[in-house]
């Protein structure tokens, strides 16, 4: 798609609002449920992300234009596309206080506080998406606000492993955030959530190290963000009573599995090229699946493009292209969550997926350790390490 004026630079300007569809769901239950009388919106989270934007894709289909790389920097620098990710955070803070006043009121029914529990799991894991975006940025204010967004679902350590250990280890056996050729998600999530805190205290550790910091102190990124959770919770809790903190577990529960769930579709059994020298190449558009649906592309921020994401993850959201080398997954991310979740069904939607990709030979592929005795015995692994923000 060629742009014509600076106008028409991005088709998609005045969409990236539908990018607040989603913390504007923890708002919107109680309105409607109670001007309608239908209680089933209490899980209008799900309904939306899970049904609606499915159907959506289905119908619309693919999105089919890319920034030109002439328009590139006046992208970059149109403030626009920042303050369509800056307004998603008071939404989010809004939907949670209205949630939490809700949780605590005795008259609502225990079924009506379970779907609004899911929902706000649902913009809890929408919102570390959000986080996502904004902790990429070399920018101090952005970086706080992505702090700020991981503090309703308690996933802070998510803003050190992702930049500097998801991005430098991705598609290797070393990164936990890499899903395995025949790993189910339900042995991916316990694997990807341990070793992800693992990972990230290491990380934080060794920079402060050189740094000459204290861990426990001011400087430590992960305390930071965890300070802003407790913070956050103990401010709800001592406003509604602790009556909330059962439904505020399982938001943030709902969210963190919602995000892992799309790292295991963002890289399942893909893996890096290796250099002669037995080190892994820089990563590529072929070691992350893409999906190029419309209208999950715009309500997720184009996370979807997640190949050139990894290829350029100095890019902004509003910049990135969708690449033709790049595996492509059958549906949008939406859809693929729901897929996922039934490993039968995943596996036969994909794995031929993988083969195909590698030309047959499953032994370039990232395999599930003992799979079938399909891996051939490798060299130890050494990732090339690249500068990431931090």
């Amino acid at each position: 798609m060629v742009f014509e004026n600076s106008e028409a630079r991005d088709p998609k300007r005045y969409l990236w609002m539908m990018g607040l569809i989603a913390p504007g769901c923890a708002i919107l239950p109680g309105l409607l449920v109670k001007h309608t009388g239908l209680q089933v919106f209490w899980w209008i989270g799900p309904i939306i992300v899970f049904v609606l934007i499915p159907v959506l894709d289905l119908v619309i289909g693919d999105d089919g234009s890319t920034p030109r790389e002439r328009d590139y920097e006046a992208l970059s620098r149109d403030r626009y596309y920042r303050w369509c990710t800056y307004c998603f955070l008071p939404l989010q803070i809004t939907g949670l206080f209205i949630a939490c006043h809700l949780w605590a009121d005795p008259a609502l029914d225990l079924a009506d506080k379970l779907g609004l529990a899911v929902t706000m799991g649902v913009v809890s894991g929408i919102g570390i998406n959000a986080a996502h975006e904004l902790g990429h940025r070399a920018e101090h204010l952005e970086r706080w606000l992505a702090k700020i967004a991981l503090a309703q679902s308690a996933y802070g350590h998510f803003f050190v492993e992702h930049n500097r250990g998801h991005h430098v280890r991705v598609a290797t056996p070393e990164d936990p955030a890499s899903a395995r050729f025949g790993e189910s998600l339900w042995e991916f999530l316990p694997r990807s959530a341990r070793g992800g805190l693992r990972s990230a205290v290491i990380l934080e550790r060794e920079r402060l190290a050189r740094k000459g910091k204290r861990w426990l102190g001011p400087h430590n990124q992960i305390m930071q963000a965890w300070a802003m959770s407790a913070a956050l919770f103990a401010a709800l809790i001592a406003a509604f009573g602790p009556a909330i903190v059962p439904f505020l577990i399982a938001q943030a529960v709902i969210g963190i599995a919602l995000l892992e769930t799309v790292n295991y579709i963002e890289h399942y059994g893909l893996l890096r090229k290796r250099r002669p020298d037995g080190r892994f190449e820089r990563c590529s558009p072929r070691d992350s699946w893409n999906s190029d649906r419309l209208v999950t592309n715009v309500f997720l921020f184009h996370l979807q493009r997640h190949s050139d994401h990894h290829a350029h993850p100095g890019r902004r959201y509003q910049t990135l292209r969708s690449c033709e080398q790049a595996p492509q997954l059958p549906a949008g991310y939406a859809t693929m969550v729901l897929v996922a979740a039934v490993p039968p069904l995943w596996r036969a939607v994909m794995d031929h997926r993988v083969l195909n990709h590698y030309g047959g030979d499953l032994s370039l592929a990232n395999v599930k350790p003992g799979l079938g005795g399909l891996r051939p015995s490798r060299p130890p692994v050494h990732v090339r390490r690249e500068t990431q923000p931090g």
